[in-house]
């Protein structure tokens, strides 16, 4: 047992420091950057873009003191409903040519409003592309009816402060279950494919045969495992450190709007981490099984296909658990060990309590060193051909 802890410790650490000691490593921390640069950029551009074109724009044609007037009575009602849920006004002087006939506003190339408000205040006019139960003419309404009466003032209204017990707390706390299973999905997904490349990479070099011939078997998968591990999760600190936008985000309420998870957010947290890194052996055991029977690059994408097309169906098998954690559904996505490190840490948002999340680290660990010995037998009998020999019904004949 403790040679193969030492054998496992010096595959881990030469493994480890080849991956994050090489040029290849800074690009790998830097390459999900961009995507979430361009993202933002253009999630601004199509936000602002929306909201100049979902927020509507009437124009006003008539003198500019009705204009302040309108004016000041829409900003009160900006100031209740909130800005972007307020008809936007504009102040257009008509041609002498044109006056008489305000859709022509509606058809100039200067002006892209919905509507026109002219006329006096006592008998304002609309036109536009509007119905009477249009929310725009709506505000239309009670912007007249405040700029007429521009002296009269919201009714005092006494108020005492009160805290109230959040309704459908269990619902709430299912978004928080619910967005620590994404995270650890992507997360695993993104990072365990390591494992293939540097796998093939030895494999296509003859140095996997070279290793193998001084340390066991299980000791290399043991090694490799834990060495991408460790690289997978220096990767999330520094992507974790380096994100600035992330503290705006705790600032500005984003992260801490979310509810509270049931177990409370440090014994949370300390089970995110625990289960992403049960779901990354688990998922790393499947994919160095996988890595150890193919020979070519073509070999491995042709076989981790699948497993990945798997990956999102066990992700959705363990999303039923979400709202519903003791369901017979729920029960089974956290008995089967693919799914097991996402229904737990869903359920850690949900239902308070610990013991089941040691039973159930217990129970991932267990499928880690099956499939680990069942990857190492596989690789000891297709690839070293170092196996036992095959029963005398599967002998071929000797010709």
């Amino acid at each position: 047992m403790m040679q193969l802890v030492r054998s496992a410790y010096v595959i881990a650490r030469r493994d480890f420091a080849a991956t994050v000691l090489s040029k290849a490593f800074i690009f790998f921390l830097l390459g999900p950057l961009f995507p979430l640069l361009l993202g933002g950029l253009f999630g601004t551009i199509g936000a602002r873009v929306a909201t100049q074109t979902e927020r509507p724009t009437v124009a006003v044609v008539g003198t500019q003191s009705d204009f302040t007037r309108y004016s000041n009575a829409r900003n009160q009602l900006a100031e209740a409903m909130g800005e972007q849920q307020v008809v936007r006004l504009i102040y257009v002087t008509q041609d002498p040519a044109d006056r008489g006939h305000p859709e022509r506003v509606l058809t100039s190339s200067s002006v892209s409003a919905r509507a026109v408000l002219y006329g006096s205040l006592d008998e304002p006019h609309v036109v536009g592309n509007l119905s009477p139960n249009d929310p725009v003419a709506s505000q239309l309404r009670l912007i007249v009816k405040t700029a007429r009466e521009p002296e009269s003032r919201a009714a005092p209204l006494s108020m005492t402060r009160a805290e109230a017990a959040p309704p459908g707390l269990s619902q709430d706390r299912a978004l928080t279950g619910q967005l620590g299973q994404m995270i650890l999905f992507f997360l695993t997904i993104l990072l365990s494919g390591m494992l293939l490349s540097q796998l093939i990479e030895e494999k296509s070099n003859k140095i996997i045969e070279v290793i193998a011939a001084a340390v066991p078997i299980d000791a290399l998968f043991v090694g490799k495992l834990f060495a991408m591990l460790a690289a997978s999760v220096l990767g999330i600190v520094v992507w974790v450190g380096s994100g600035a936008l992330l503290v705006q985000l705790v600032k500005q309420g984003g992260v801490s709007a979310l509810p509270p998870p049931a177990v409370g957010w440090p014994a949370f947290l300390t089970f995110g981490v625990t289960y992403f890194a049960m779901n990354y052996l688990l998922l790393g055991a499947v994919f160095l099984t996988i890595g150890a029977q193919a020979t070519t690059v073509r070999e491995v994408q042709t076989l981790s296909m699948p497993v990945t097309f798997a990956q999102v169906l066990i992700f959705g098998f363990a999303s039923t658990s979400i709202g519903s954690p003791n369901s017979p559904e729920a029960l089974a996505a956290a008995v089967f060990p693919l799914s097991s490190p996402m229904v737990m840490l869903a359920r850690a948002a949900e239902v308070p309590g610990l013991w089941t999340h040691v039973a159930a680290l217990a129970w991932q660990l267990l499928w880690v060193v099956l499939i680990l010995r069942m990857g190492a037998r596989l690789f000891r009998t297709t690839v070293l051909k170092s196996g036992p020999r095959p029963r005398w019904w599967k002998r071929k004949p000797v010709t």
